[in-house]
Formats: structure tokens, sequence, C-alpha cells
């Protein structure tokens, strides 16, 4: 790979929950390196989650889409970049549901262009180069109770529009890596939880919901089980394949922290009640049940032993302690909130919800 003084890291999707992290995180970590944060701001991405960095020397925000093939061109020949970290994504299941092809655009054809961008300018030239594309564990499909955890050869099986389309996007990017030499890897992480997440999400969602004293929608009978990551810690697993994973391998990013649903929501309520000064039990009547989402997986659960034999990666945040942390911060940075949980927001909260 290139020396640390030339490079130069085009992360797409930096605007968005998992991206901010990843680019503070090189920003701070490497001021030696010029991060470009690439982000079309949809509703999913906020330039309010950079602001401790965004006067930062090393660091630059593109606003732009990633089906722009134009644009994506001469931005890598102008900025000269020679690292590609691509989170640029929708990420939602239950938006898939609605538009299936908004996800086929964004995650199949935004990543295809992307890709044919870097094949282009790099040329062949594959000397300190690299295309770190991240994925999801939801692409090997569903677990049930017993089985042993998703690993690398774990064959696909995507339920939703969302995680197929996030399997399309992955079998294109090892096809340019098979077919024409593009230096890749992959990481399939599981679930995310910590600051800047949109409220949309299970955990945002409940902490939003319990302040608001609103309904806690609950899919079903809230036996999902989730393997939920702290999302700092998900940001140190990129850094670690992007910098020393081997040229077209995967790797799978996982908290080792099963959780059932409707265990995570009730702990989220112990820990909100306790912040606002409620008594125990105060929004346990919020838990609301409602029908269960189309396709809806039972269990997802990662393999993560490649990652740590290979990079000696280990997540560093306790999940009831990050979890803590994590309802601190959101109630802390309720003008935050506010900013994203406006019209837009509650209107598709309620039509959601209603539709359950």
């Amino acid at each position: 790979m290139a020396s640390d003084r030339q490079r130069c890291i085009l992360v797409t999707g930096g605007a968005g929950f998992i991206g901010s992290h990843v680019v503070r995180h090189f920003v701070r970590k490497y001021p030696y390196y010029h991060i470009i944060n690439f982000d079309k701001l949809t509703y999913a991405g906020n330039l309010e989650n950079l602001t401790d960095i965004r006067n930062a020397p090393n660091y630059s925000f593109v606003h732009g889409d990633i089906c722009d093939l134009g644009t994506l061109r001469a931005l890598l020949r102008e900025q000269k970049v020679n690292g590609i970290i691509h989170l640029a994504a929708e990420s939602h299941v239950d938006r898939s549901i609605r538009d299936p092809f908004l996800f086929a655009r964004t995650n199949v054809i935004g990543t295809l262009t992307l890709l044919q961008a870097a094949r282009e300018y790099w040329d062949k030239q594959w000397e300190g180069k690299r295309f770190h594309h991240v994925s999801t564990d939801e692409v090997y499909g569903a677990l049930e109770l017993g089985d042993a955890p998703f690993n690398e050869s774990t064959p696909y099986s995507p339920h939703s529009p969302y995680s197929a389309s996030k399997a399309s996007s992955d079998h294109f990017v090892r096809a340019y890596h098979d077919t024409y030499g593009l230096p890749v890897v992959l990481t399939h992480s599981s679930n995310n939880y910590g600051p800047f997440q949109s409220p949309e999400k299970l955990i945002p969602l409940c902490i939003h919901n319990i302040c608001e004293n609103k309904p806690l929608p609950i899919y079903g009978n809230g036996e999902n089980i989730r393997d939920w990551l702290h999302v700092q810690d998900h940001a140190q697993a990129i850094d670690e394949v992007f910098h020393r994973g081997r040229n077209g391998e995967s790797y799978n990013i996982g908290g080792g922290n099963e959780w059932e649903n409707i265990d995570i929501v009730k702990l989220l309520i112990r820990l909100v009640d306790e912040q606002l000064g409620h008594p125990a039990g105060h929004s346990d009547k919020l838990i609301t049940y409602v029908a269960d989402r189309a396709g809806h997986d039972l269990r997802y659960a990662t393999d993560t032993g490649k990652l740590r034999r290979e990079l000696g990666w280990v997540p560093q945040h306790p999940f009831e302690s990050g979890l803590r942390e994590t309802v601190q911060w959101y109630l802390e940075h309720a003008e935050w909130v506010k900013n994203v949980t406006g019209c837009a927001y509650e209107r598709y909260y309620a039509e959601m919800y209603n539709d359950k």
C-alpha cells in the first residue's frame, strides 16, 4: 500500500452513522492522511455528526452521489485517491420493503459505479491501492437457535430487499477482484449501536420514544436475536482490515453479544428511566407488540475468529456500559435528536406504526 504520507482516502457515506465514526477515527488517528467524506446527504447523512472535525486540516467534504460516474472519475483523478472505504448504502430493512428499487440503485448500481471509477483511475497500478467494501451479516440469511454463527464461508441467503441488494454489491466487488485484479477487502458487520444513529433504528428509537412517552413498537413476539457491536469497535475493525487485511478476503465483525429484541427494549427502559429519575418500571407500559416484519430473520450471529486470529482485533466496549453511555449521549444531545426527528421522520414513524 502507499506510504502513510501519501494516503488520500475516500470514505463514501461518511456523514452517516457508521461512516461518521469511521471518518472521525481516521482523521484523528492519521493526521498525515487526507480523508475525503463523499456523501449525498439523504435522510441518513448529517454533517452535524462531524462538527467536531469539520475544520481539521486533513478533512474535506464533497457532496455527491455514488451513482454519478463522471463526478467520481473527476474526484479520484483530481485528489489522487489511493484508498476507498465504501459505506454509502441504503440500510433500513423497512424502507427496503417499501421501495426496493431505491436500494437496488444505491447499493448495487452505486457500488458498481464506484468500482468502475476506481478500476479506470488506478488502471492496473494496484500497488498502494485498496477498495474496502463495508457489508452486513444479513447477506448470510438467518440462523435458528443453536446454529453455529455465520463465518466467512457461510453461503449467501438474503431474505429482504436490503440484504439482497448488499449481497449483489458484494458479488460485484469480488467479481472486480477476480476479473480485473482490483485490490479489495470486504467486511460483514453485525448490528451497531452508539451515538449519531438515526432514531428510526431500534435503540435510538426506543430512547427517543421513552423520553416522549410514545409507544415502543416490537415486531412479533420480540424474540428475534441480534448480535450488537459498538460503532467505535466497528470503526477500529475497519481500520485494521483496511490496512492489514489480506487482499480479496472477507472478514466478519461482531460483538459476540446476542440479545433478544424484547430484552434490549427492557434494558433500555431501565437505563432511560434511571437517567430521567423515573421509578422502576415506569415506561414498561409503552411496550407495544405489532405485526411482524415481512421476511423477518430470527437470529444473526457472527464468528469473528478470522479477524481476531489474523489481525488481533477484539471489541473494547462491554455492552451494558456501552449502552448506558449511548443512552446518556442521546439525552445530552436533545438538539441533535430534534434536528433529525423532523416532520419527515415523524410522518415515516407514524406510517410504519399504523401499517403494522
